[in-house]
């Protein structure tokens, strides 16, 4: 008799997500994590003496409601803030744009008043987009087989569902919507506004974590990926987890305790057990089995495939589907203690204020946007890049010494790996140098302002991780990549090519972000086929 009825492999947001729900079932559950810690990519660690931070994921929105009120997330501890402001973006010519509650349309205004008029429609047409995501992130898509052929009845109902949901659209929000996932960013931002930061206030969500151009097409729909969120109820914010990012994956650990769902650190994966085709455990890196009657990797797809599975155990075609999935996301993490407020030039002043606790999207149109993304194809990473600096101490005193204040840098465009045989050891330091120094441009006195950072290459993301590339997504979310087809065709029920293994991580639909999705489906299909057993 196997140990347990599940493994788990990771404890990141989705693999304890997927524990919690499946240890209220009932089931006996034991979720292996590589690091000292729980939480993956979630976790909030001190990087400097007496400053703590989101080290990685560094912002909530995305976070299921439904995951929230399932796992009694906030009885477990959880507090999630609002910012005062959404997003601040200060040019180089000293003029701002500053997205708040009531400030928004104003802002707009200053650089082209018909924007101000499309506004309200393009937010619209973004929601309409965003509410059908919203609806099918806690469904498996229809699963299609490689002929194009659905697998089962209970398959062609869900595709007749998501068809009569189509239909229910109107003709014109259909063609936004077919727009938003074939289109570049660029293209559809230009259609709708003038203002240079106005297009790049939503272009950049097009491209955090996303290894492209703006004007990629595809990246729209990076756009309204990251638009299905909302905070405390309140659809399309960003906010805080008070005591970070690690706040959450505390209380989904606390959650899938409750139930009995057992949690080992310390305990990296090494391979997948297969036993007469079949996954039945998992081998630890010190060679320890532990068997279960199912496997549960919260882990990317490239890395689960062509590292975590046996060789031979895998059908060719699919197994060359793995090799070729793409992962990077051209992003660089840093980490920065402040010994004070940083003033911009184009709003000074270093006392608290609203702009202070927004993110900060320091890169002021679509075109310099593209240029960072092009300069890191060609160089390894740009020489004028796109940030976003988050300051979490403005909203969560817990993070650093009284007066001082705890910065988050999440940089695009760098490459996942460097041209020339180059390695990203070997370059780090000066990349972060160069990132602060950007920062310094906008906010004079910001680099005098360091006591201390912590750098993250692509290739340390993967190494501290399991990242594979950097890859925050774990796996680009572009057409070929998404819905039905992620991880491939066949599998985007949440259940892997062999018995027993099923996917859990943010490889599955519906892709990346803390939303805690691809673990609440991945714990349905599993009580689903128990049920059948």
């Amino acid at each position: 008799m196997p140990a347990y009825d599940v493994v788990i492999i990771g404890a990141g947001h989705n693999g304890l997500t997927c524990a919690a729900y499946l240890a209220m079932a009932g089931l006996r559950v034991k979720v292996l994590e590589r690091r000292a810690v729980v939480g993956g990519a979630a976790v909030t660690e001190e990087f400097h003496p007496g400053f703590r931070n989101s080290v990685a994921a560094y912002t909530v929105s995305l976070l299921n409601p439904k995951v929230v009120a399932d796992l009694d997330l906030h009885g477990h501890g959880l507090k999630i803030v609002e910012r005062r402001a959404q997003n601040f973006l200060p040019a180089p010519d000293g003029s701002y744009l500053l997205a708040a509650e009531g400030q928004t349309e104003r802002q707009i205004a200053k650089f082209a008043r018909g924007d101000v008029e499309r506004y309200a429609a393009f937010n619209r047409e973004l929601d309409a987009g965003a509410d059908l995501l919203r609806a099918l992130v806690l469904e498996a898509p229809p699963n299609l087989k490689r002929a194009g052929r659905l697998a089962t009845f209970g398959e062609m109902v869900k595709a007749a569902r998501f068809g009569n949901r189509l239909r229910r659209l109107p003709v014109e929000s259909l063609q936004a919507l077919f727009e938003l996932f074939t289109k570049s960013a660029g293209d559809y931002l230009d259609t709708w506004f003038d203002g240079e930061l106005v297009k790049a206030w939503f272009g950049f969500d097009a491209i955090v974590g996303n290894y492209a151009s703006p004007y990629t097409p595809g990246s729209a729909y990076v756009l309204l990926h990251h638009a299905f969120g909302e905070v405390n109820g309140k659809r399309r914010l960003w906010g805080h987890a008070i005591g970070g990012m690690g706040a959450i994956t505390q209380a989904m650990a606390r959650a899938a305790a409750k139930y009995g769902a057992e949690i080992a650190t310390d305990a990296p994966v090494r391979e997948i057990l297969i036993e007469k085709g079949r996954a039945a455990g998992v081998v630890l890196a010190d060679g320890a089995v532990v068997r279960g009657a199912a496997v549960a990797a919260n882990v990317d797809p490239k890395r689960l495939y062509t590292v975590m599975i046996p060789q031979g155990a895998l059908e060719p075609g699919f197994l060359r589907r793995m090799q070729a999935w793409r992962c990077g996301s051209g992003t660089f993490r840093i980490n920065v203690a402040l010994s004070q407020l940083p003033s911009f030039s184009a709003l000074p002043g270093r006392d608290l204020a609203d702009h202070h606790t927004a993110g900060i999207i320091l890169g002021p149109s679509l075109r310099y946007m593209d240029r960072a993304y092009l300069d890191a194809r060609e160089h390894g990473w740009s020489r004028e890049p796109v940030i976003e600096m988050v300051i979490p101490s403005t909203l969560d005193d817990s993070l650093a010494p009284r007066g001082a204040h705890v910065a988050s840098l999440f940089c695009q465009h760098v490459a996942p790996q460097l041209p020339e045989g180059k390695s990203w050891n070997d370059h780090r330091e000066a990349v972060a140098d160069l990132m602060i120094a950007t920062v310094d441009r906008y906010a004079p006195g910001f680099k005098a302002s360091v006591v201390g950072r912590q750098a993250l290459s692509p290739l340390d993301l993967e190494q501290m991780f399991g990242l594979t590339g950097g890859d925050i997504f774990h796996g680009a979310l572009t057409l070929d990549q998404l819905f039905w087809a992620r991880p491939a065709l066949g599998y985007a029920d949440y259940r892997g090519p062999l018995p027993g293994l099923y996917h859990c991580g943010s490889g599955a639909h519906p892709g990346g972000g803390v939303t805690g999705a691809p673990g609440h489906n991945a714990a349905r299909a599993i009580i689903a086929d128990r049920r059948r057993r």
